[in-house]
């Protein structure tokens, strides 16, 4: 009943958030997608990254551990993704890059810090911007079929960046700077997770039938190399651990939907699989939170 109870007081607060936004939308009022996902995408999460690894007093063997299982995780998740797309015959260019890479951010993030507080929320940072630069990197060429120097233009990188160099100097910039970096950082969450509302209040989902098909799948390989990972690398099942298994087992992230628009890469099917992924990550991240805080 405990663990209930903590879960509860975990994804409530995700989901209620992600709700308003649904709801919002739902009952005809405006809000300007573009802008919102710019603000918070290119300045917001910048800040949080920045402010969240600067602070964090991390071991750099745990850091080098954490970036290690990350690539090998998402390498591995890759190479299972590939596996499954040409067993069913699926379109690499509109389902290989979805099925990689999730919904870190938007959905990732505040679980971590909810689970595990500013601990898992960094530990969770960092498989995320490891994973954005795969996603802007290998992900845009996937998706485009060609190469992309979009990631060099990302504020999260040089955000990320920026953190990491901070934490391993155990260097922080004068108070009043952080403290206007931590401001501008704390819209960064609560944007997205109304931003999620809303871009899936806006999707139209086609092929839902594959679509459920291939987010079951996704979860499965997420988790089960997670599982494997973990186990593999020793990262233990506390904070470290356990953002890193909710961080591969995220759905499929708007990003991939709105790359397969910019590249007219069957974004509808896209659409599907953002909606039906995400639908199914409501009664799946509780479970693997009950396993994770048993």
């Amino acid at each position: 009943m405990d663990v209930l109870l903590q879960v509860l007081q975990i994804v409530a607060p995700v989901f209620i958030l992600a709700g308003i936004g649904f709801v919002w939308v739902r009952l005809g009022l405006a809000y300007d997608l573009a802008f919102v996902t710019r603000l918070a995408m290119q300045l917001g999460m910048p800040c949080l990254i920045f402010t969240a690894l600067a602070r964090a007093e991390i071991d750099p063997r745990l850091l080098a551990d954490l970036s290690l299982a990350t690539v090998m995780g998402y390498f591995a998740v890759g190479v299972l993704s590939l596996a499954a797309c040409l067993l069913l015959r699926l379109d690499l260019r509109a389902f290989l890059a979805p099925l990689i890479f999730g919904n870190t951010g938007n959905l990732g993030l505040p679980v971590a810090l909810f689970a595990y507080g500013a601990e898992g929320l960094a530990y969770a940072l960092i498989v995320f911007a490891i994973m954005a630069v795969m996603n802007f990197t290998l992900g845009v060429w996937l998706v485009s079929g060609r190469g992309s120097g979009e990631m060099l233009r990302q504020p999260i990188a040089h955000g990320a960046a920026l953190g990491m160099v901070a934490m391993i100097a155990g260097w922080q910039p004068p108070v009043w700077a952080m403290n206007t970096l931590d401001l501008i950082g704390q819209i960064s969450i609560p944007l997205m997770l109304l931003t999620l509302g809303v871009a899936i209040a806006r999707l139209t989902a086609r092929d839902i039938g594959t679509a459920v098909l291939v987010s079951v799948l996704k979860l499965g390989i997420g988790v089960g190399v997670g599982v494997a990972v973990v186990t593999a690398t020793g990262l233990g099942w506390g904070a470290a651990g356990g953002a890193f298994l909710l961080q591969l087992s995220m759905p499929v992230a708007v990003t991939s939907y709105l790359l397969a628009t910019r590249y007219s890469t069957r974004p509808q099917a896209v659409a599907g699989l953002v909606v039906a992924s995400t639908l199914l990550a409501v009664p799946a991240i509780p479970a693997i939170l009950a396993v994770l805080l048993h």
